[in-house]
């Protein structure tokens, strides 16, 4: 059991090292690891602003892992939320206000806001104690919500979230959403890059590259764990490679359109022109101060 001064050291510490990914959906990943694991909380999702909504953007849930299938992992169907006190998470983006409640299913009278038991009804699982954070910026721009569910005791058993661990998850959240916000930002710079290949290309669409992105690091990390390579090494990798996959057909920007728009088969030699797509694009990343040129190969 950590004392007060380890605690704050600890909250300290898990700020920092969230703040080093880049990626947007692997921050938001890793937020909510570090807070549940920080809290002992059994499951958890994050939401991420957009404009008046709530996007639910990603969820973990240990006990349902559990019942998984070695190597597998849950799905979830995205949705969004309106930002108003009709539900828990809207009414912490809403107000600003963290919730901390001993149990959703029997919440306090008066309150505007209710819990949705589908997921739990649909899932077999048994929503209980609930702490549900706004990830405020310092200027006091709440960019999405962390909600954790079900803390645990040493057994196992669930108990409700520690009063006095508030203000930790709170300074834990600012930093949490600054890194959101420095992520949206590198995302948002990737798919305009991403912008002008479509110009170009009509198939190279948003949709097409997050699906590259997310088998190349499913791919990645199963290779990795097998091999025993550090967590800390595989973290950092799908940080970068997640990016890199992303721009994998930048370069295409580069290439004639008689040979990128033919409807007909190419030909041998436009074949060869088209496969030049892959240097020029790698010649946009040619400084080796950035991050995406610290990837390297390992032996298979």
């Amino acid at each position: 059991m950590l004392n007060e001064k380890e605690k704050l050291q600890e909250i300290i510490r898990l700020g920092s090292e969230v703040t080093e990914i880049n990626d947007l959906d692997l921050v938001l990943e890793k937020i909510l690891r570090k807070a549940r694991e920080f809290v002992n909380a059994d499951a958890g999702s994050i939401y991420v602003r957009d404009e008046g909504t709530l996007l639910f953007s990603h969820s973990q849930n240990d006990t349902l892992s559990r019942k998984l299938q070695p190597g597998k992992k849950l799905i979830y169907t995205t949705f969004s939320l309106p930002i108003n006190n009709k539900s828990i998470a809207g009414y912490v983006a809403n107000t600003g206000e963290m919730l901390n409640l001993p149990d959703v299913y029997e919440l306090p009278g008066g309150v505007s806001y209710g819990f949705s038991k589908t997921f739990d009804e649909v899932s077999h699982y048994r929503s209980r104690s609930m702490l549900t954070v706004p990830l405020k910026t310092s200027r006091g721009d709440i960019v999405g919500v962390l909600q954790m569910i079900n803390a645990q005791d040493d057994g196992g058993k669930s108990i409700s979230f520690a009063a006095e661990d508030e203000p930790l998850i709170a300074h834990f959240a600012n930093n949490a959403a600054t890194a959101i916000e420095r992520a949206q930002m590198t995302r948002a710079i990737i798919l305009r890059m991403i912008s002008m290949a479509e110009l170009r290309d009509p198939k190279e669409t948003g949709s097409h590259v997050n699906r590259v992105a997310g088998y190349a690091v499913e791919i990645y990390e199963d290779w990795a764990k097998r091999k025993g390579i550090p967590h800390k090494e595989i973290d950092e990798t799908r940080d970068v490679l997640r990016m890199a996959a992303m721009l994998h057909d930048v370069g295409k920007v580069a290439i004639s359109d008689l040979i990128l728009k033919k409807p007909a088969r190419l030909t041998n030699e436009e074949f060869d022109v088209m496969k030049h797509h892959t240097f020029l694009g790698a010649k946009l990343f040619a400084n080796p101060s950035r991050s995406l040129t610290k990837l390297r190969p390992r032996s298979p």
